[in-house]
């Protein structure tokens, strides 16, 4: 078997295929002036995609940034399906609440929630949720993986970003606590009998995983 199927070329085109609407550029560049960096272009696409294969109605987002992943998921969202994105930065949902005004989308399609995943997510209801996806710290990964199951329905999806970490995730001589974090992240989702695995090369890498 070949290392690698695409060169950095392709994984550049693949990266700038989906091109983003106003909005959303202009959420990515807030984000930039914040020091938040979101989900790239192609993995945003990935994760509109997937919330509209699973006809998302509910969904949690873990790391709300200046609102580009969000714009992203409420795009593939059912049009009464409604975000619930956590952050402990009161800034970054300041502009993810200007990115979602801009692009024209209603303020009960989303719910803001200021504080850690670790005081939210255990408030939220068992098997609710189509679709969580988490950006948030790396360390606390393992954590949020175990409550997105419980919160995901049958069929529902997860999604990380960050998942290859810089390229760090897949040099075993990388030992420092964010990169064993999503490493054993890793390898916790693939062995889950719960769970339908797979590791996407787009951004930085996009760990998701259906729900049996």
């Amino acid at each position: 078997m070949p290392d690698a199927y695409l060169s950095a070329s392709s994984l550049t085109y693949v990266e700038n295929f989906i091109v983003e609407d106003e909005a959303t550029q202009a959420a990515r560049a807030r984000g930039a002036e914040l020091g938040c960096v979101p989900i790239g272009p192609a993995g945003g696409a990935t994760l509109r995609m997937l919330a509209a294969i699973v006809n998302a109605r509910a969904v949690v987002e873990l790391g709300t940034g200046a609102g580009v992943s969000g714009l992203w998921l409420l795009g593939g969202m059912r049009t009464d399906g409604v975000l619930t994105t956590v952050d402990t930065e009161g800034e970054h949902q300041r502009a993810a609440r200007q990115a979602f005004t801009e692009a024209g989308i209603n303020g009960h399609r989303y719910r803001l929630i200021n504080g850690t995943a670790t005081e939210v997510l255990p408030r939220l209801t068992d098997g609710g949720y189509d679709m969580v996806y988490v950006d948030a710290d790396k360390t606390g990964y393992g954590e949020y993986f175990e409550q997105a199951v419980r919160l995901l329905r049958s069929g529902g999806v997860v999604a990380f970003d960050n998942a290859l970490w810089h390229d760090r995730v897949a040099d075993p001589s990388q030992r420092d606590s964010d990169t064993v974090a999503l490493r054993e992240l890793g390898k916790a989702v693939r062995d889950d009998d719960r769970l339908l695995p797979a590791l996407l090369p787009v951004g930085d890498g996009l760990l998701v995983a259906a729900k049996r």
